[in-house]
């Protein structure tokens, strides 16, 4: 259920701890969530987990409206911190597990939290620099910390585990526009700002009424970190709609049809990355024999009908971002190479130019958003005022993100505003070459980023990295290339390299590679013999 006629939805629909609440009483004994190691957590079980881990965090000094970070791999550990957090009326900061130095340290100082949950492999980052408001870290795994550094108190992870205490009740109602997380964003342009996010935006990105083709009764694959929308607002909303979460640490192309199949998952988002993975893994016998319903491929690149065809499954796709609420979503097995759906009830988008005006379809322009139902959206980027008021410029959330919309209504992904390139007069979208290099079968991944010309404009340069076991030929790959692209959108440099650098949500750093250059070794297709 979304908010009828722009009305915000029932405490009881999508607040955590109310939603929680009403499910252990009414069907106690369902499964919730289950594990990697075989373990089950049903409703009430989840609920008990939840209350004992809030009196422990509670007696630490969290209360209504503090912000607890949190710096776990996926796991119940991390579970019961983050909606132990929500339970209390406290927000919840999930925080990179990869961020260390300079990074770290400015999502400590951003968050304010005086209290932190950290895994215990990953504490001497937190310690080693500038903590900022931080008072005490419960740290995961460890019953026995280190001694606690100056203006610090280290803790077991017993303290948040002590059978038999009770939370005290917030002092008010947890509210639907009250603020449940903030996530901070990959930081793939620039520094990660913190996105506030209410009860509302969460559950409303990704509840049934949104995501159409999921259903209350779906086991999804929590894959996703649980710093990243995919992890966290998929474990809320499966709680609150009364669904189920399989939980793994990561995604492992190996490990993932034994998985499906183990722990019985119906439902998964998918990267593109991810999908291809899969699809370019050797094919198996027993490829259809899985309880996987569906896979929401995102974005959908050419993996789609392949993967259908392969593993006799429905695809769809989507469009979402951490600051808003799934905007546009397919039906199931998009026929048009690229899309990314139509409007879902409840948003209005437009295509604008530099100056907000509306581009006619067939013209690129920025995606905006409107929705009808406040606290739907991102509220915010917190301390942030200049940042949010710059996206919200005449009273429209602007994606970055550059679309163009058909006659039929269906809406297609260019680029990045800061991805597009422009090459002798011709914009060029790094996402439309990507796609047609991953189509080789050699190539895992693929990124095409803009490098100086030595004469006007960019020129363009592919980074790409090689299926296991097979090498890859640059000339073969401009021969791949030169019947599926303009000639204009063919790269003239490729560079080989054995992984593409990443944030741990698997998004391509393409700052760090348009950085780089073309300094390194590289391919040149306008050199004898390709000689850089």
């Amino acid at each position: 259920m979304n908010a009828p006629s722009g009305q915000v939805l029932p405490r009881e629909t999508c607040v955590l701890r109310y939603a929680l609440e009403r499910h252990a009483a009414a069907r106690g004994g369902d499964t919730y969530a289950v594990f990697e190691d075989g373990s089950r957590w049903s409703f009430a079980d989840t609920l008990a987990h939840v209350r004992t881990t809030a009196a422990g965090l509670q007696a630490l000094g969290v209360r209504q409206g503090d912000r607890v970070l949190i710096m776990l791999p996926n796991g119940a550990f991390g579970l019961r911190a983050m909606f132990a957090a929500n339970w209390l009326g406290a927000v919840m900061v999930p925080t990179n597990t990869a961020y260390r130095g300079a990074l770290l340290e400015h999502v400590i100082a951003d968050s304010r939290a005086k209290v932190a949950v950290v895994d215990a492999a990953l504490l001497s980052r937190v310690i080693e620099g500038e903590t900022a408001a931080l008072k005490r870290i419960v740290v995961a795994g460890s019953d026995a910390p280190p001694p606690s550094p100056d203006g610090l108190e280290l803790l077991g992870q017993g303290v948040l585990l002590e059978p038999g205490r009770e939370p005290a009740d917030p002092e008010r109602p947890i509210e639907p526009w009250d603020t449940q997380s903030i996530i901070f964003t990959s930081g793939t342009t620039g520094r990660s700002k913190g996105v506030l996010s209410s009860y509302m935006h969460c559950y409303t990105a990704m509840n049934p009424a949104t995501w159409t083709c999921t259903r209350a009764d779906d086991r999804h694959l929590l894959h996703m970190p649980i710093f990243h929308i995919g992890g966290a607002f998929i474990a809320a909303m499966a709680l609150c709609v009364g669904a189920s979460v399989a939980v793994v640490e990561r995604f492992r192309t190996e490990a993932f049809w034994p998985t499906v199949r183990r722990l019985e998952v119906t439902s998964v988002f998918l990267l593109g990355a991810m999908a291809t993975f899969l699809l370019k893994a050797p094919a198996d016998d027993d490829d259809r024999e899985h309880p996987l319903r569906h896979v929401m491929i995102v974005p959908l690149g050419a993996a789609g009908p392949p993967f259908r065809e392969r593993f006799g499954v429905d695809f769809y796709t989507l469009f979402n971002m951490t600051e808003i609420s799934t905007p546009l979503m397919s039906g199931p097995n998009p026929a048009k190479p690229g899309m990314c759906g139509q409007p879902r009830d409840g948003v209005t988008l437009r295509l604008v130019d530099a100056h907000d005006v509306p581009v006619p379809d067939g013209t690129p322009g920025e995606l905006v958003i409107r929705t009808a139902a406040p606290w739907t959206m991102t509220h915010g980027y917190d301390g942030r005022p200049e940042a949010t008021a710059e996206a919200w410029r005449n009273g429209w959330f602007h994606t970055g993100d550059v679309f163009v919309r058909d006659a039929d209504g269906d809406f297609f992904f260019v680029d990045r505003l800061k991805d597009a390139i422009r090459r002798r007069g011709e914009n060029i979208s790094s996402w439309e070459v990507e796609v047609e290099i991953l189509s080789h079968p050699d190539v895992r991944e693929a990124a095409v980023v803009a490098v100086p010309s030595e004469h006007t404009e960019d020129e363009v340069l592919a980074v790409l990295a090689p299926v296991a076991g097979r090498t890859i030929d640059p000339a073969a790959v401009i021969a791949h290339l030169e019947p599926r692209l303009a000639r204009f959108m063919i790269p003239r440099y490729i560079r080989i390299v054995d992984d593409l650098p990443k944030t741990p949500t698997a998004k391509v750093e393409k700052h760090v590679l348009r950085a780089q250059g073309l300094d390194g070794p590289y391919w040149d297709r306008e050199k004898p013999g390709g000689r850089s």
